[in-house]
């Protein structure tokens, strides 16, 4: 299976996080404690910000989904990544291998937006407190939400078909723990400008938008916050966006290292450390970042773990 043209590739083989027997068990149990705490997190969020009445508002409803971005993101990936690890044929299908990359690119690039779109809500909250429930309405919410799914499956089809519309003909082993773009161009045997280019530029101007949006929506919240005069008022101001700056600079910062290093200093092994923490650790972290830092997330747990059944209704 070494060689042959794309006609002729059924399957992909996948070394892994790393090709040492000695650590394929160690390493099952690392990740699949990270995989149950990623599904445990993100389906607490999804069920809190669902059923308690006190978070209804568009922040919580933007938390959520980043929830249900996390927790795709994370089951695109953990449950090939954790079979592999007890088998000693690491093999994908062609099919599987493209579907899977066209899910993951789906949730990265929908919580790449979904974190704009909630830096812009925060900006209002902050900058326009009067004008919150109009601006950021529940239409206005809907329509966020569903354009960030709309784009980011479009953007994905293309990108996925692009990377697959190459012939593979130098070998079928991918150096990942599971079908990324980079990896799959390293094994093309044709002229790979075009798909590296797609690939470039969908990235750099997904990130350069999302980031723009970002930057904007926090140079006027700390603004408006410098001139609060009141101590106790800035504070609570920036508490209500604190989470959401820690979340935002460890994804990025993940994302900025992963695509947009020179090319000559490019390494697969690199970048599958740098992928684990965005396809694994982040969406493990990102629960604990807005639970832990969010007394009213806090409360609702606390309220619900006492007593669900007098606490919550059904929205």
């Amino acid at each position: 299976m070494a060689h042959g043209n794309v006609t002729g590739v059924t399957e992909f083989i996948l070394i892994g996080v790393t090709d040492r027997p000695d650590l394929q068990i160690p390493l099952f149990f690392v990740f699949l404690f990270i995989y149950g705490l990623t599904i445990a997190g993100n389906m607490g969020i999804i069920i809190l910000t669902t059923v308690d009445s006190r978070l209804q508002t568009p922040m919580y409803f933007f938390l959520r989904h980043l929830a249900i971005i996390n927790f795709g993101n994370s089951t695109v990936i953990a449950p090939k990544m954790l079979t592999n690890f007890l088998v000693k044929k690491k093999t994908t299908s062609y099919y599987e291998c493209a579907t899977q990359l066209g899910g993951f690119l789906v949730f990265i690039i929908a919580e790449i937006f979904m974190l704009a779109v909630m830096a812009y809500d925060r900006y209002v909250a902050i900058c326009n407190p009067l004008l919150y429930m109009v601006v950021v309405s529940r239409r206005i919410c809907y329509l966020l939400v569903s354009l960030t799914y709309i784009y980011s499956f479009s953007t994905s089809l293309v990108v996925s078909s692009c990377v697959f519309s190459m012939v593979f003909c130098s070998s079928n082993v991918i150096n990942h723990f599971y079908c990324d773009n980079v990896p799959l161009l390293a094994l093309s045997c044709t002229n790979t400008y075009i798909p590296e280019t797609v690939v470039f530029i969908f990235s750099a101007t997904n990130l350069f938008f999302s980031m723009t949006i970002v930057i904007t929506s926090y140079f006027n919240i700390v603004w408006s916050i410098l001139k609060m005069r009141s101590a106790e008022g800035r504070r609570k101001a920036f508490s209500t966006c604190a989470s959401h700056i820690l979340a935002v600079t460890v994804f990025y910062g993940t994302l900025l290292f992963m695509y947009l290093q020179p090319q000559n200093n490019h390494s697969l092994d690199t970048d599958k450390m740098a992928s684990v923490f965005y396809t694994l650790v982040i969406p493990m972290l990102n629960p604990l970042i807005y639970s832990l830092r969010n007394k009213d997330v806090k409360d609702a747990l606390r309220k619900f773990l006492s007593n669900p059944k007098i606490s919550f209704k059904i929205i």
